[in-house]
């Protein structure tokens, strides 16, 4: 029998992390030693090296389709490979599963992505986290392109996203996680943990979610010896004032499962413990991760079940949130007291966490949402085929979908996009729209065979209000996957409209009346021959109607 395999952890006394080859390798040893293990070699990375996942099974079945009856976890690792501790800690986690030093519950399956990143993984270093105590090498934060994975779920600009996002969905979890290391403040946890808002999942499961599940993981780690507290969002000084929720909508791994009605969480232990700890911190928490998701599984799977076969008919849909500052909840916070001396570097005072004086608190803790933006429901979406990088995400990401069998002219809902900010500052490769503003008319539009129609009343409905509603927080239209509607392609010459419009506006009483009416009201627009030109045109036929006509149409 061969040996139990060893990680480079424990070799190197919890001073180093893996690299990507060597944790694959080492999921190659525990493959061929335990039947409860087998790898999977799945979807493409824009690092040329495909993602694979890692299953652990107690009784040996590997085929997902008959998971229905166990509760799933799904777990990522290296999302950020600068912050490697789920990485280690996962390679130690499924070797105790496997070998029996943790007893393995027969109800949960598990399956493990080794390491997301790759490409910020093979970036190797021992520099670019500044504020984080070990180990001694580690990877990038950006991917193979730059980009930050851990914002790319809606938009997809990486090969990662459209792999995960199949993934995803043939695993179908019922929880996620997403290992990570913090940045921030210093306080006395190594632990913290970040939770989709209960109140964004919504439905039974984000009842469960706050009222049983996420306080049992909190219940269980204090049991452990390892007391952790909610994700800490404020950055310096003490935290009298409280803090809010961290608000993942569904450009973020934990936003992103929500959207599915998958429990999700992020651990994020604290950059200034050292990295032996965090990494047994993380695999204490996906330890107990385990044991309470076992002993719920019933109740998990019924309130994830009832809120999938809500969401089919559910007719509103948050898809912008904002915190209830009205409400919170008082928790204990165990920090340091903070104080002012002159900066090494500039001799300007400096505030600095004096770890000599460690207290313990009440805070509040700000973790109540309200949807301030709330989309209706269409009964369906028509979707022309020539906007096939929509329709490539929408099929990724499981959405059941029709072709049209010929060229029909349909009566739907359309939007006109009259308003709109657009980001002066790049954010992962976009300059993002917000403060969208639609109205909205009844149309009848032409539709060729082959365009696509989308009925809802499925599961992935959530995915497309918040995806396809031009004002939702993360919809494509915000990540600028619609900009060509918003340039005008054809225009015309002053001197030569002149004319046109005269003969025009001499047949369109009522327009002309609009016209005089406007240049009484609006000065500006009385002595601009230009604008004038420009209103009469847009009023007219020879104005195309694609021009900020958004091109995702609704039936109801």
């Amino acid at each position: 029998m061969s040996q139990t395999p060893v990680t480079v952890f424990e070799q190197s006394q919890g001073k180093e992390s893996a690299t990507h080859a060597q944790c694959m390798a080492y999921y190659e040893q525990l493959a061929a030693k335990y039947k409860t293990v087998q790898i999977k070699t799945m979807g493409p990375t824009d690092a040329g090296i495909p993602l694979h996942i890692v299953l652990f099974s107690a009784d040996q079945q590997f085929n997902v389709a008959t998971w229905k009856n166990k509760l799933v976890i799904f777990v990522i690792n290296g999302i950020h490979p600068g912050e490697p501790d789920g990485i280690d800690a996962s390679m130690l986690l499924l070797r105790d599963l496997a070998s029996g030093k943790i007893k393995a519950p027969s109800n949960v399956v598990l399956a493990v992505m080794p390491v997301y990143n790759i490409g910020g993984a093979l970036n190797r270093n021992s520099f670019s986290r500044v504020n984080q105590d070990g180990p001694l090498a580690y990877g990038f934060r950006g991917n193979s392109q730059n980009l930050d994975l851990n914002r790319d779920f809606i938009k997809s600009d990486t090969k990662e996203a459209v792999s995960f996002a199949k993934i995803f969905h043939w695993l179908n979890p019922d929880i996620f996680l997403d290992n990570h290391v913090s940045d921030g403040a210093d306080y006395q946890y190594t632990m913290t943990l970040l939770t989709t808002q209960h109140n964004k999942l919504g439905g039974d499961i984000g009842k469960y979610l706050h009222e049983t599940f996420e306080p049992s993981l909190f219940k269980g780690m204090d049991q452990k010896g390892m007391t952790m507290t909610p994700y800490v969002s404020f950055e310096e000084g003490n935290p009298e004032k409280g803090w809010s929720y961290f608000y993942d909508p569904p450009r973020y791994s934990s936003g992103y499962a929500a959207v599915f009605q998958t429990l999700s969480f992020l651990t994020e232990t604290h950059m200034l413990k050292p990295f032996d700890q965090r990494v047994k911190q993380t695999y204490e928490f996906m330890q107990t991760l385990i044991e309470q998701a076992s002993s719920q599984a019933t109740a998990i799977k019924q309130a994830r079940l009832s809120s999938i076969n809500a969401v089919k008919n559910q007719i509103d849909f948050g898809v912008s949130f904002k915190v209830d500052t009205s409400r919170y909840d008082l928790i204990n916070f165990m920090g340091y007291e903070t104080g002012k001396k002159p900066s090494g570097v500039t001799g300007v005072d400096r505030m600095y966490y004096d770890r000599t004086k460690p207290f313990t608190k009440k805070v509040k803790f700000y973790n109540y949402a309200i949807a301030d933006k709330i989309v209706h429901k269409p009964k369906a979406y028509l979707i022309p085929q020539g906007w096939y990088k929509i329709i490539d995400l929408l099929e990724a990401n499981s959405v059941q979908m029709k072709r049209l069998e010929k060229d029909t002219s349909i009566a739907v809902e359309v939007y006109h996009i009259d308003d709109y900010k657009t980001s002066t500052r790049l954010f992962e490769k976009h300059y993002r729209h917000t403060d969208t503003k639609i109205s909205i008319q009844q149309q009848t539009i032409a539709f060729r065979k082959g365009d696509y129609i989308i009925q809802t009343g499925q599961p992935a409905d959530r995915f497309l209000v918040e995806t396809l509603e031009p004002i939702g927080d993360d919809s494509y239209f915000s990540w600028n996957f619609f900009d060509a509607i918003l340039q005008q392609k054809e225009g015309y010459s002053n001197y030569r409209w002149e004319d046109v419009a005269a003969s025009f506006l001499a047949s369109q009483p009522a327009l002309q009346q609009q016209l005089e009416e406007k240049k009484k009201v609006d000065p500006k627009f009385a002595a601009s021959a230009n604008a004038q030109l420009d209103f009469v045109y847009k009023s007219s036929p020879y104005y195309e109607p694609a021009h900020l006509r958004y091109p995702i149409y609704r039936v109801n």
